[in-house]
């Protein structure tokens, strides 16, 4: 059968950027919707592929499954029909949680940086229906003080100016667990926006500013952050001591006065982001930050202070109590430092009390057993054959040697009590290592020995109670 050539129709378009023809896009049947992919999304089609003469080489339908690619890389298909795509994935973790769709391409190269300060216009949407429209500027970074969830901040940071997005949102980029009842946005919702990049300004990086810039700027991080704490905005007060460490800690321009303004900073914002940790009751943290500037400065009151906090909440009063009282030892009037020595030496007390009766409570149920034993012992008389392994022997009720052995160590140890009946003679003739050393007296007694304690007189004993050793 002869075929005709192929000859481009009169709604055929040039998408070559050269516009030399050799690229032809020519819609047979128009798709649904305004929306277009944007480079990288995944995309699904049927194609069929012919030659110009028309014969066909090759077609996804006769697969019978569609084609699947990212889109920006080339292929080699002339029909097309799309099946489905999803919209690029902007969430670090790449788990879906915000997808961009692509409405209108923006212009240039440049996007926002973190603290770039962005114009934008937005349109929140939930199960279709719109919750907020509105005009708004604000830092990449502070968005939450301004009613911007932190999905559509990350998303942000990937637009250009002018570019206009629909933004698809999982609730744990959105409000999450809180929702926001004003608006009838109820937990763990997902959201979506339409954002419009009207413009921005980026925020000064650090390798653009000379020693005073990087002076000037961590003095505003620090003045923000200072604020943010004092109205209980910890996370943002966190992002802006940090950017104080990121401008000043490996930058090595700085001399004389410059530089002592410079560590007076960096210990500064090691100081607060360990009380900002503390606060978050993020002690690990808090206890890093102190070291840090405790480098800086190893007898800094509020260093040693702060430490000995984390140190508390990690449950550590003994290492707390070290730094409390250095503390004490450089200010000695310092209440607050007393106040925690104090706390300390209870928590350790408590500590102690707790360990006794652990230990108590072991020797204790020891002995209990030995009570339910009732005396009942194995005949040793009748000692097997005794193989090269490793073996437990029962001596008495309450006395277990464990032998590792090839042999004629066990049967030397059988040996050395032929019969229960020499049991008693043969521990009679055993010299007396330990004397009495940790035993009750017949005074401090409250109760009839065990079986246990008179067999094993060298044993360490608590009482039941778990109060102090004897004798010690």
């Amino acid at each position: 059968m002869e075929v005709e050539d192929y000859v481009p129709g009169p709604s055929a378009i040039d998408v070559t950027p050269s516009k030399d023809g050799g690229v032809l896009k020519e819609i047979i049947k128009e798709g649904t919707g305004y929306e277009t992919p944007a480079s990288g999304s995944r995309m699904r089609v049927h194609y069929v592929g012919k030659l110009t003469n028309g014969e066909k080489f090759d077609s996804s339908r006769d697969r019978g499954e569609p084609f699947e690619f990212n889109l920006g890389k080339g292929t080699s298909v002339v029909y097309i029909e799309v099946v489905d795509w999803t919209g690029e994935d902007l969430s670090q973790k790449k788990d879906g949680g915000i997808i961009r769709y692509q409405i209108t391409k923006g212009e240039g190269y440049a996007t926002p940086n973190d603290g770039a300060v962005v114009d934008v216009h937005l349109v929140g949407k939930y199960n279709g229906t719109v919750f907020e429209e509105r005009e708004v500027t604000f830092p990449i970074g502070e968005g939450s003080e301004y009613g911007i969830c932190e999905g559509l901040e990350r998303a942000l940071e990937k637009f250009k100016k002018g570019e206009k997005s629909r933004i698809v949102l999982k609730s744990k980029y959105a409000f999450k667990e809180l929702g926001r009842p004003e608006v009838n946005i109820p937990p763990y919702a997902d959201v979506e926006y339409e954002v419009e990049l009207k413009n921005f300004e980026k925020a000064k990086e650090g390798w653009s500013l000379d020693s005073d810039g990087k002076l000037e700027q961590a003095k505003f991080f620090k003045e923000k952050g200072t604020n943010y704490f004092k109205a209980g905005k910890y996370q943002l007060a966190l992002k802006m001591y940090k950017k104080i460490i990121t401008f000043l800690e490996h930058e090595l321009g700085f001399e004389g006065e410059k530089n002592d303004e410079r560590k007076a900073l960096l210990l500064a914002a090691h100081l607060n982001l360990a009380m900002c940790y503390l606060k978050l009751t993020e002690n690990l943290e808090a206890r890093d930050q102190c070291d840090k500037a405790l480098e800086l400065d190893p007898n800094n009151i509020k260093g040693l202070f702060r430490r000995g906090q984390a140190w508390l909440g990690m449950v550590e009063p003994e290492k707390a109590k070290a730094d409390f009282e250095m503390v004490l030892k450089l200010e000695p009037n310092n209440k607050a430092a007393a106040n925690h020595y104090s706390l300390c030496l209870v928590k350790l007390k408590e500590q102690k009390s707790r360990e006794k009766k652990i230990y108590a409570n072991m020797f204790e149920k020891f002995a209990q057993r030995d009570r339910e034993v009732g005396g009942q012992t194995m005949d040793v008389e009748e000692t097997p054959a005794i193989h090269p392994t490793k073996i437990r022997t029962s001596i008495s009720p309450s006395l277990a040697v464990e032998l590792n052995t090839t042999g004629a160590f066990a049967n030397s140890a059988t040996e050395a009590v032929p019969s229960l009946q020499k049991e008693e003679e043969w521990r009679r003739n055993q010299p007396d290592v330990m004397n009495t050393l940790g035993e009750w007296g017949e005074d401090e007694r409250e109760r009839e020995m065990t079986d246990f304690e008179r067999e094993n007189p060298n044993i360490l004993m608590l009482n039941s109670t778990g109060e102090e050793f004897k004798n010690m």
